[in-house]
């Protein structure tokens, strides 16, 4: 038998710990803060255990991986460097779905000395992203061509019918991580130019991309995602003309977004005197005027007309509204919940989340160019995935099944790696991609020759 012990147990640990109990020679042991949730994932399954571990106390989370062939974890990317040194002393492989940090990729050498891999960004983005990708790449490069053009899309969306408020999006946990996103500065290769994008200006920033969903065409909104340029390096992609990274949501967003970072919700200093306060209180002390025909002075504001859908969007959220803005839970968390931004998360939360049967998606898209000896190719690489209906959502099958699946892959042999590494091998996209796709997780590729 081998024994995994899964740290976390949030959203994405559901659809990952059901594949590990369904693997005969595994025996799983979920580690999480509130012992309920861990319990939940394990239903009293014979090889399963439940057990409470604080990720704050390093000593306890020691404790929970001594023992163990593998450890995988599912925890905010700040506690992943502990755990991996933890197992590198213990000798434990690893596995998470996160981006490769410098404090990760600075234990490559001791990884390696004590024999075990630290597997990194097997997840949907990064992960599902790099694999595909890579399988275009590799097959170009063995057709004796090079890729000149690489643009990726991701965006984890509400399913069509699903799509019915304002913003286009639906949130299954808090969404500060996704509205921080919002500030990052962007850089890429376009047409032989470098750009680079201030975060206050990301927004300013979008293009249509059509995609086809269930038969229709959408026309999404698609923005540039963080830094691209390290990307050429990880795929092996040389002097292209263009290489991009961008995110894909609903048409709208990136219009309100943009606006609602001018507004200042997107700050995250706290605001002192807002007890008690409202949300159109709040939005006329950002907006400096008072609460007199307060829809006029926002679209002034925002120097936008009184009709906008702008301002629509606000209105639905509740920011023109006299309803009371949320209260801390409890006096040490008043320091979080009086900022913009997690008065915003809060709303948000409240307003749009997944009801109960409703599908969320999935979309990734390669957009690549090759030139050969003899002529030019343009292939696009799609991926559509839907959520089961009460059952797993998309965004947990597509991060929690290829991390699952590589745990499978290291304790029965067939990746031999060592050291942090990503998915971007073939000795680790194949298998994991082959078993994706029986498990319906899929992409359609088109060849187009020039």
């Amino acid at each position: 038998m081998k024994h995994i012990v899964v740290f976390g147990a949030g959203m994405v640990a559901g659809a990952h710990v059901d594949y590990l109990l369904n693997v005969p020679d595994f025996q799983v042991t979920v580690a999480s803060r509130t012992l309920s949730k861990a319990q939940a994932l394990v239903k009293e399954h014979p090889r399963g255990r439940a057990v409470q571990v604080n990720s704050d106390d390093e000593a306890a989370l020691e404790a929970a991986l001594v023992g163990a062939d593998l450890a995988v974890s599912l925890l905010p990317y700040a506690y992943h460097p502990t755990v991996a040194r933890l197992c590198i002393k213990h000798g434990v492989h690893m596995v998470t779905t996160s981006y490769v940090k410098e404090a990760m990729a600075g234990l490559d050498g001791a990884a390696r000395a004590a024999g075990v891999i630290l597997l990194n960004e097997i997840g949907v983005d990064p992960g599902i992203d790099h694999m595909t990708a890579m399988r275009i790449i590799h097959g170009v490069q063995a057709r004796g061509g090079r890729v000149t053009k690489f643009i990726s899309w991701c965006g984890g969306l509400p399913a069509p019918e699903a799509n019915d408020n304002p913003f286009g999006y639906k949130f299954s946990w808090s969404p500060k991580g996704v509205l921080l996103a919002g500030k990052n500065p962007a850089h890429f290769l376009w047409d032989d130019q470098e750009v680079i994008i201030p975060g206050g200006e990301l927004f300013d920033h979008y293009w249509t991309v059509p995609v086809t969903v269930e038969g229709a065409t959408i026309g999404f909104d698609g923005y540039p995602n963080r830094d691209s340029l390290p990307y050429m390096q990880t795929y092996g992609i040389e002097h292209p003309k263009t290489f991009f990274r961008g995110t894909l949501r609903y048409p709208g967003w990136c219009m309100t977004l943009r606006r609602i970072a001018e507004l200042g919700l997107l700050e995250d200093t706290p605001l002192a005197g807002l007890e008690g306060a409202t949300f159109a209180q709040l939005t006329a002390r950002l907006t400096g005027s008072d609460r007199h025909n307060l829809r006029a002075a926002l679209a002034a504001y925002l120097d936008l007309s009184l009709d906008s859908p702008v301002i629509d969007n606000l209105a639905w959220l509740g920011f023109l509204s006299d309803e009371p803005l949320p209260q801390p839970a409890s006096r040490a968390a008043e320091h979080i919940e009086t900022t913009p931004i997690d008065i915003l998360t809060a709303r948000m939360l409240q307003k749009m989340q997944y009801a109960p049967g409703e599908r969320d998606m999935l979309v990734l898209q390669h957009q690549f160019e090759a030139e050969y000896p003899d002529g030019r190719e343009r292939i696009v690489s799609t991926m559509v995935d839907f959520g089961i209906p009460h059952g797993y959502t998309s965004m947990a099958r597509t991060v929690g099944l290829p991390a699952a699946i590589a745990v499978k892959l290291i304790l029965h042999g067939q990746i031999d790696l060592l050291g942090v590494q990503t998915p971007v091998a073939p000795e680790i996209y194949e298998p994991v991609l082959v078993e994706l796709e029986e498990l319906g997780i899929q992409f359609v590729e088109t060849f187009e020759r020039a």
